[in-house]
């Protein structure tokens, strides 16, 4: 699967008056995983609407900048033909089709792509490897899923169009620890089998493990940026977004996300730890 470069040139968008993204720029290299942190109303998700030409559909507008897929502009693109050149969203909250059959939504995952049937079949192959649930569970209705398999829906309908690059808003949200470490390795394997990724994460030390490089977002800006090992070493980041302020403690709070799936005290998993934005 050949990959692209996404660039985010001085981006601004907003919801009537308001002003959500104030020219933001950013790069997610071919083949790579970049993060975006911040806390709540820093304009995350409003930045992947803005890449995918959905944000008109929450009430929103681009405002300027620009957005190249592959040396190709995205801004002038409608959603469709968005994920016709190659890119996919996978929005926060999941929102799957509930009344929907699991197989029907991943059949509605494949609308966008330009490839024919035998694109489609390897795709959905693709997904049953990834998920094995979702093959198990195809004639079931999506709204009856628990959550962790609602979001393992969500990713697999967005990889049924084929995309080079995958959005991912908040995927970790409101899973329990366990389900979000399976989601976070699911990630490294479809970075690995080729597929960039732009991930928005309200968990800050997983995000950072994940990635290669990182931004955060206050306010519509980016205020902070570079490699995410960096960006993890910083006093700044460990205080506002990991919630920790000495060097043992942010070791541990790494630490704990590749331990989510082994028994904690009490035989329970730990938690991962989770950060609170400003």
């Amino acid at each position: 699967m050949g990959g692209a470069a996404l660039d985010v040139t001085r981006l601004s968008a907003g919801y009537g008056p308001v002003r959500a993204l104030r020219e933001v720029t950013l790069d997610v290299p071919q083949g790579s995983v970049v993060a975006v942190l911040g806390g709540n109303g820093a304009g995350k998700s409003t930045l992947l609407r803005a890449i995918s030409r959905t944000l008109p559909y929450y009430g929103g507008a681009s405002k300027g900048g620009s957005v190249r897929f592959g040396g190709a502009p995205l801004h002038t693109l409608t959603a469709d033909r968005v994920v016709a050149a190659g890119v996919s969203q996978v929005p926060e909250g999941r929102q799957v089709f509930a009344r929907m059959t699991v197989q029907d939504n991943l059949r509605a995952g494949a609308l966008g792509s330009t490839g024919g049937r035998a694109a489609r079949a390897a795709a959905l192959r693709r997904v049953h490897g990834l998920f094995p649930v979702l093959a198990q569970r195809a004639h079931q209705r999506a709204g009856l899923l628990s959550g962790g398999e609602q979001q393992q829906l969500a990713v697999a309908r967005a990889l049924m169009a084929g995309p080079r690059l995958l959005l991912l808003d908040e995927p970790s949200l409101g899973l329990a620890p366990m389900m979000a470490a399976r989601i976070a390795d699911t990630i490294r394997q479809i970075n690995a089998e080729g597929t960039s990724v732009l991930l928005v994460e309200q968990n800050a030390a997983l995000a950072l493990r994940l990635a290669s490089r990182a931004y955060v977002l206050e306010v519509g800006e980016v205020t902070l940026s570079g490699p995410a090992d960096e960006l993890a070493a910083s006093d700044e980041v460990r205080r506002r977004y990991l919630g920790v302020v000495d060097e043992d403690a942010a070791d541990d709070a790494f630490r704990v996300t590749e331990q989510a799936g082994a028994a904690g005290p009490g035989g329970r998993p730990p938690a991962l730890t989770r950060w609170v934005g400003p």
